[in-house]
């Protein structure tokens, strides 16, 4: 068997509504949840566990590779819920998008603080 990703841990203030926010972005389905975890699952079955820990979170970057339809819905959603968005990392091109590596990327801070982009070409 090769390696391939499985699951990891987010860390959230309000686990249930990280777990929605992410669900409704992406487009996926709840999962079941036990424990201190809030979950969902990706299409290629990688699970996405929110949880509540009691420490003061420290801002993470995740990406999501997306096909151009579901990049245009998603965008969409961050545009009609008024969630400040980026061109770049570095937060220097506010309400844009960007076109690098031959497709559409964006940037912006979910419920809990962490960054996140959308792309949709692989950087490799």
């Amino acid at each position: 068997m090769t390696a391939t990703f499985n699951h990891t841990i987010i860390a959230s203030k309000d686990r249930n509504e990280s777990a929605r926010f992410f669900r409704e972005l992406l487009e996926v389905r709840e999962a079941p949840s036990w424990g201190p975890f809030t979950n969902i699952q990706l299409a290629d079955g990688v699970l996405l566990q929110f949880a509540e820990p009691p420490v003061e979170i420290q801002m993470q970057h995740y990406a999501f590779l997306l096909d151009d339809d579901l990049f245009d819905r998603a965008y969409q959603r961050l545009c009609d819920n008024g969630i400040e968005h980026w061109a770049d990392p570095q937060m220097q091109r506010p309400g844009e998008i960007n076109d690098g590596h031959g497709g559409r990327g964006v940037y912006f801070k979910d419920p809990a603080g962490h960054a996140i982009e959308l792309i949709t070409r692989p950087y490799l």
